[in-house]
C-alpha cells in the first residue's frame, strides 16, 4: 500500500550535535543491555538519537540525550515487553511489571528488580533527570508514565483477546500509549523553562498538546501500517481499526486516517496562533517545541529503518506536502476528542 505525501506546514530542524548524540545513545543500550542482543542491536539502527535531535533540536545536548535514550527505553518495554514478550497478552502481570518499573522511577533508590536492565536503565535516567529537571517536571513525568503504563495493559488485554477496540476508545488510550506525554515535561526542561502553573493547566493548552499527540500517533500509524501488518502477531492502529468497524478496505482506511490528521493538524495551527497572541515567553518555547515534535517524528517516520523495513521496503513518501488532501477540514466525530473543536476553548 503506497502512502502519499501528507500535509506537513511545519519546517524541519535538527540539533547540531545530532550524530554524537544518536552514537551516545547507542552507547547507553549497551551498557545497560537495553532488551535482548537481537532487539537492542534492531533498536539501535533505528536512529534514535536523531529523532530526539529532531525533538529538541535548540535543546541542550545533556538533555536531548536523556530523551534519546529514553524513547529507546520506552522501545525496549514497549518491543521487549508488549509486542515480542510473553507479557504482552497477560495485562496483569504487565500491570505489576510496569508498576514496579514506575516506583523506580518515584524512587530511584527503591530496592526493586535487582539486576533488571529496564530498572537499571530508568534508574540512570532518572538521576540524570534530577540534573535538569525540577521536582514540578520530574513529578509529571512520573504521572505521564503512569498513563502510559495503564495503556499499554489495556493494550496488552485486546492483544489476548484479539478483540480490536472502537474508534472512539482507540482514539483516547493511542494519547498515551503513543508515549508523547511522558515527554512534554521533558521539552521544557530540555530548554532550561518551566510552564507557569495556571499556563499548563488553562483548557486550550491541554487540548494542543492533546492535538499534537493524536499527530504524531496517526502519523506513526500510517508509517508503521506495512511494518505492523505483515507481523505475525496481533497489531493495533488508526488503519486497521477502521478497517474493522467501518467496513473499509485498507486503501480506503489510509484515506479517512490521512483525512482525519489534517483535520486535527488544520486545528492544532489554528489554536497555536490563537494561543501565541498572548502566550507568555515560556509559552512560546513549549509550542515551538510541539511543532518541533510532530515535525521530529514526521521526518523520523519516513527515514528510520523502524519504518522504512529495508528488507521488506514499505512504500512511503520521502518528502512532506504543502496542502491538505481533503480541503473540507471539519471537526472529527469521535466524542473523546470533540471538546478541542469547543467554542468556548478559549475560556479559563
Amino acid at each position: 500500500m503506497t502512502v502519499p505525501e501528507i500535509y506537513s506546514p511545519l519546517p524541519p530542524a535538527i540539533h547540531p550535535r545530532h550524530a554524537e548524540i544518536d552514537a551516545q545513545t547507542s552507547q547507553w543500550a549497551h551498557e545497560f543491555k537495553i532488551g535482548s542482543e537481537d532487539l537492542r542491536s534492531r533498536l539501535i539502527a533505528h536512529d534514535i538519537g536523531t529523532f530526539a535531535a529532531r525533538i529538541l533540536p535548540e535543546g541542550d545536548e545533556g538533555a536531548v540525550s536523556i530523551i534519546a535514550d529514553f524513547i529507546l527505553w520506552l522501545f525496549g518495554v514497549d518491543d521487549g515487553h508488549c509486542e515480542e514478550g510473553d507479557l504482552g497478552t497477560r495485562p496483569g502481570e504487565l500491570a505489576g511489571e510496569l508498576s514496579r518499573l514506575l516506583r523506580v522511577a518515584q524512587d530511584p533508590q527503591a530496592p526493586l528488580l535487582p539486576d533488571d536492565p529496564l530498572a537499571d536503565g530508568l534508574r540512570d535516567l532518572r538521576l540524570r533527570l534530577g540534573q535538569y529537571a525540577t521536582d514540578s517536571q520530574i513529578a509529571r513525568w512520573v504521572d505521564a508514565l503512569r498513563e502510559y503504563s495503564l495503556s499499554v495493559a489495556w493494550e496488552a488485554a485486546h492483544r489476548a483477546a484479539g478483540t480490536v477496540p472502537s474508534l472512539s476508545d482507540y482514539t483516547l488510550m493511542r494519547l498515551y500509549d503513543g508515549a508523547t506525554s511522558v515527554i512534554y515535561p521533558l521539552l521544557e526542561m530540555g530548554r532550561r523553562y518551566e510552564l507557569r502553573q495556571e499556563e499548563r493547566d488553562r483548557r486550550t493548552v491541554r487540548a494542543i498538546s492533546e492535538m499534537s499527540s493524536f499527530i504524531i500517533a496517526w502519523d506513526n500509524d500510517i508509517f508503521s501500517h506495512h511494518k505492523e501488518s505483515r507481523s505475525s502477531g496481533y497489531y493495533l492502529n488508526a488503519i486497521r481499526v477502521l478497517e474493522h468497524h467501518e467496513n473499509l478496505d485498507p486503501g480506503t482506511a489510509l484515506s479517512v486516517a490521512i483525512r482525519q490528521r489534517d483535520s486535527v493538524m488544520a486545528h492544532f495551527l489554528y489554536v497555536r496562533d490563537r494561543l501565541l497572541q498572548d502566550a507568555s515567553p515560556e509559552l512560546v518555547q513549549y509550542l515551538e517545541s510541539l511543532g518541533h515534535f510532530i515535525r521530529g517524528a514526521q521526518d523520523w517516520g519516513i527515514s528510520s529503518h523502524r519504518y522504512t523495513t529495508p528488507e521488506d521496503p514499505a512504500d512511503l513518501p520521502t518528502a512532506f506536502s504543502s496542502s491538505f488532501a481533503d480541503t473540507n477540514q471539519a471537526p472529527l466525530d469521535i466524542p473523546v476528542i470533540s471538546h478541542w473543536w469547543d467554542p468556548d476553548l478559549f475560556s479559563w
